[in-house]
């Protein structure tokens, strides 16, 4: 059986800023779209480019029912799931392109 890359992730436009909850199966691609202007709406009138948080899945129905959990979740459950990976808030997109 062939093995497939799907992402949840967070960004953000600074540490603690809005946060926004997705779903792909190309991570960098949709980074980079979402850095272009090309994604959707919200992250665009935000300025949300910063990759906070990511998590790798193999299954699409598995990536998608935790994009739907974490956006029911309060805010302070994101923000200590988000510091538990990420501490500091950096951009870890860099981590894609190593």
């Amino acid at each position: 059986m062939r093995t497939h890359d799907y992402y949840t992730y967070i960004l953000t436009n600074r540490r603690n800023g809005t946060l926004y909850t997705g779903v792909t199966n190309d991570l960098l691609r949709r980074l980079t779209e979402h850095r272009d202007g090309r994604a959707d709406s919200f992250t665009r009138r935000y300025h949300l480019t910063r990759l906070v948080w990511f998590e790798h899945h193999t299954d699409i129905r598995e990536a998608i029912l935790r994009e739907k959990r974490i956006k029911k979740w309060y805010r302070a459950w994101k923000i200590e799931m988000i510091e538990a990976m990420n501490p500091g808030w950096d951009d870890l997109a860099r981590l894609l392109t190593t």
